[in-house]
């Protein structure tokens, strides 16, 4: 049963109905424009009004996410209570992550190989000057830098993975301290509460904030971009739906026990607003609200494994970086062999730990990727124009591999709530502002 049926009763037609209704307009709407192919539309309708909407929203969202990170972590870390369980969480959910970045790069690139994207390509037409490698940093490079020299530095510039590693340093220090600590949780607990709501007050503009994005997105890039590159989009679509319903699914079943359909008709919302904005930080507020009251994941884990998750799982970034490699391998015409394949998939998850996660980060990972394996990092430009579609489309995979591991990590702990998984009506937001705020935890 969809979520606007469910929603009639209750106020008429869902948050997540008129998102999808957005995302539909928002690409008519975006083709048209790029077929009218008018200065005045690209100056000030496309260039301006679509993009400060657009921007405006994703700015919304990343504002929420390190003060919510900051008081769910503490809330989850101290809600936990144990330090042995937390221990026992945070290897859990690390271990996982890794696992499902490794499965999703070795099925991309064996998929990508049967298929041969890119033999035959032809160049022509194509600028590959001005693009610039990065070097990748050591594995002990990227382990040292979680933690922080100024924990302010790392909240001002947003690096999560220094956030992540002072909170909950924080959150243990005041486990230590027992009752001294109560009133500072309680006021954690209402900050947690009172950025909740303020993110149902962002998620009442979500809809217009879609459909700018969108309308943008295809307005700019159009179908023809698509033409030259079709074989490796289509081998890069194909990956990612098959690592979200095949693999996540399966794992979901093998080590829950939990029906994937019923997951990821739940997942719907946040899968949708990662598809927007391709930005797996901007989604963490929608992804932690999903997973706490419409799958039922206690707030603690999901505290704890989410913002973990949307710093250090790239799925759907390890497969574009495998079937990419393979695609430009095969435009020059170079054989990469077993160890290259190998040195491709330990890359892609060391890169995924020490990358943000934000719109076009895959890129930035793809040149250390080409770099360690000899290919040319001009190779980059023929992806280039699809890629802040497909960016959308892995960033929808990522954060749904953030979600699979959170709910098996919190289902092997008994933290999660069955009713609330079984209850397709749980979490549900409708369209009005007064049904979206009484929607936030308390």
């Amino acid at each position: 049963m969809s979520d606007a049926t469910l929603t009639r009763s209750g106020g008429g037609m869902s948050l997540t109905t008129k998102i999808m209704i957005a995302m539909g307009a928002g690409i008519v709407t975006g083709l048209i424009f790029n077929t009218l192919q008018s200065d005045f539309i690209d100056t000030h309708i496309v260039g301006g009004f679509f993009a400060m909407v657009g921007t405006m929203f994703v700015n919304a969202l990343k504002m929420l996410v390190v003060p919510l990170v900051f008081f769910s972590l503490i809330c989850g870390v101290t809600g936990i209570g144990d330090i042995r369980v937390l221990g026992r969480v945070g290897g859990k959910s690390f271990a996982l992550y890794l696992f499902t970045t490794a499965c999703a790069i070795g099925m991309a690139i064996i998929l990508a190989s049967l298929i041969g994207p890119g033999t035959g390509f032809q160049m022509e037409g194509i600028d590959t000057s001005g693009v610039t490698g990065r070097e990748a940093p050591s594995v002990w490079q990227v382990f040292a830098n979680i933690v922080p020299t100024n924990p302010i530095a790392a909240f001002a510039n947003g690096e999560m993975l220094q956030v992540i590693f002072y909170t909950v340093m924080l959150g243990v220090a005041i486990l230590m301290l027992g009752d001294a600590s109560k009133s500072f949780i309680e006021g954690c607990t209402y900050m947690n509460n009172l950025m909740m709501k303020v993110v149902g007050l962002v998620m009442a503009f979500a809809p217009y904030g879609v459909f700018a994005l969108i309308a943008k997105t295809f307005a700019e890039q159009g179908i023809g971009l698509f033409l030259p590159v079709l074989g490796y989009v289509i081998t890069l679509v194909l990956a990612l739906f098959l690592h979200m319903f095949g693999t996540l699914s399966i794992l979901l079943k093998l080590l829950s026990g939990l029906n994937p359909v019923t997951f990821m008709a739940k997942m719907r919302p946040a899968q949708i607003f990662a598809f927007s904005t391709a930005s797996s930080n901007a989604t963490i507020p929608v992804t932690y609200r999903t997973v706490t009251e419409r799958v039922g994941v206690d707030k603690g884990v999901a505290s704890f494994c989410i913002p973990f998750g949307a710093t250090i799982n790239m799925d759907g970034t390890a497969i574009m970086q495998g079937v990419a490699t393979v695609f430009l391998a095969n435009v020059y015409g170079i054989e990469l062999g077993l160890g290259g394949y190998i040195t491709v998939i330990g890359m892609a998850i060391l890169a995924s730990i020490g990358t943000a996660g934000v719109p076009g980060v895959g890129l930035v990972m793809l040149t250390m990727v080409l770099t360690q394996v000899g290919l040319p990092i001009e190779g980059i430009a023929i992806i280039l124009g699809v890629d802040r579609l497909m960016d959308m489309i892995r960033t929808a995979v990522n954060i749904t591999g953030d979600a699979v591991v959170t709910t098996i990590v919190a289902k092997s702990e008994g933290k999660a709530d069955m009713a609330i998984f079984d209850n397709p009506e749980a979490g549900v937001i409708h369209g009005n502002e007064e049904a979206i705020v009484a929607a936030a935890p308390r």
